[in-house]
């Protein structure tokens, strides 16, 4: 396993993130598994604020479960009021097949949504086998995929900003 020995939140040799003063940000958040979201959301939002990210500017809005994140993000875009959106989710396997079909729906509606408003969003959804993968990476040892989520917003918003100017 690729991130076995490895905390992938570590960014502090990582000098080339931008600051995220002046962008507005929307968090989608599931409530199903919230132990695990909660622990998301609480990196990405603190995140945010340490690269300099108004609180002002992080608009949050919770959603039942990882599947309506899609709807979450792209309810946020149509209002052009938000220059990234990060949608956070976990989705833990069980014994049916139902697992499959949640992940495959919310990654392609993500990347759905980005095209289609040629916005930033972000896809912080833990995909793991069992509850202890998803407290690894929520926090624990392998970090918080909610400050992973954060630190891409503010690049791909940073990004969207340059390309504009094209």
């Amino acid at each position: 396993m690729a991130t076995q020995l490895k905390n992938l939140s570590d960014f502090s040799s990582a000098s080339n993130i931008p600051s995220a003063a002046g962008y507005t940000f929307g968090i989608v958040v599931a409530e199903w598994n919230a132990e695990i979201t909660g622990a998301l959301y609480n990196g990405a939002y603190q995140t945010l604020l340490k690269y300099g990210a108004a609180e002002s500017a992080i608009h949050t809005y919770p959603v039942p479960g990882s599947f309506e994140l899609t709807t979450g993000a792209e309810l946020l875009l149509k209002t052009g009021k938000f220059d990234a959106v990060i949608c956070l989710g976990c989705v833990i396997q069980g014994e049916t097949r139902h697992f499959d079909f949640i992940c495959d729906a919310v990654a392609n509606g993500v990347s759905n949504v980005a095209i289609k408003y040629s916005k930033p969003v972000i896809f912080g959804v833990l995909t793991t086998d069992n509850q202890q993968q998803a407290i690894d990476r929520s926090g624990g040892k392998h970090g918080n995929k909610g400050d992973e989520a954060a630190v891409t917003a503010i690049k791909m918003a940073k990004m969207a900003e340059l390309t504009a100017a094209l």
